[in-house]
């Protein structure tokens, strides 16, 4: 049976993953510098897991301080075939209360300052984004969710701010017009990178307050929010430990929306025109696609 080996990258609160056997650690050097901690590799219900927390090990990054290349490239360089990202969120919807889970399948990008992509100075690419997330592997976590008895949604648009400050009440009414879902702070470049190193992507928004639109409502504010982010915690571990025991009786094939192999159709700079400093770096990225260039 072809294995899965699942990438975790733990949000705010989601520092360590319990449970795992045949658990090591080990440092990772890519050739965007350092992720941001230590990769921590092991098994839970004889799936391999390879966990990341975003924000490093004591919550020392900022979402514009992350190194978001580094971040993929080591999960990637890693042996991952498919990357689940766990976040704490705002609702901008009244039926998503504290508590609940939203699986995305839309962003809307609103950063400034980070690092969009792993293509330039030398080689060019395109990828397709229409649909940004994997959809077999957001249903299975979904339905993990669910089996565990949390209250989720599959579906939903997040709005990506660049942080690290909370919105204005008017920016928050603003996004609410739009129709979307929930609000945070770091899926992107996040899912846009993964696509770009040919990793499916999916990722479960947890909520933990009403950003600051709700009436009768406190204002969000840190306090409030780790004191949600708890219970998330542990909802999103027996999710996980849910999605295992999923994983460990089914075959692994390639993703039904082709994402293993978008390369194909999205470089536009022929080989005789690339520049070998930026071959050798998505060369240790993507081999399939640029080792023999």
């Amino acid at each position: 049976m072809s294995k899965w080996t699942i990438g975790v990258i733990g949000g705010s609160g989601l520092y360590a993953l319990e449970g795992l056997e045949n658990v090591r650690t080990q440092a990772w050097e890519t050739a965007w510098g350092f992720p941001s901690a230590e990769l921590t590799f092991g098994e839970l219900n004889g799936v391999n897991f390879v966990f990341l927390p975003r924000h490093g090990s004591g919550h020392t990054l900022s979402p514009s301080e992350l190194p978001y290349k580094a971040n993929i490239a080591a999960l990637k360089q890693a042996g991952c075939t498919d990357i689940l990202a766990v976040s704490a969120c705002g609702s901008l919807r009244e039926e998503y209360a504290p508590g609940h889970f939203v699986f995305v399948d839309q962003y809307v990008d609103r950063t400034r300052q980070r690092p969009m992509s792993f293509f330039g100075e030398g080689c060019i690419a395109h990828v397709p984004m229409a649909d940004p997330v994997c959809s077999r592997l957001s249903q299975m976590a979904f339905d993990a969710a669910q089996a565990s008895g949390i209250g989720a949604t599959m579906g939903g648009a997040y709005l990506v701010m660049e942080g690290p400050q909370f919105s204005t009440r008017a920016e928050s009414e603003l996004y609410r017009s739009w129709g979307l879902d929930v609000i945070g702070m770091t899926n992107m470049p996040e899912a846009r990178l993964a696509r770009e190193a040919e990793l499916p992507y999916a990722a479960v928004a947890m909520v933990t307050d009403y950003d600051c639109w709700h009436e009768g409502e406190d204002s969000v504010d840190v306090a409030g929010v780790l004191e949600v982010m708890q219970g998330n915690t542990k909802k999103a571990k027996a999710m996980l430990a849910q999605l295992a025991t999923t994983l460990s009786a089914t075959e692994r094939t390639a993703s039904p929306d082709g994402i293993e192999t978008c390369l194909d159709t999205s470089i536009v700079t022929p080989p005789s025109h690339r520049l070998g400093a930026a071959v050798e770096r998505l060369a240790s990225l993507i081999p399939r696609v640029f080792a023999a260039d």
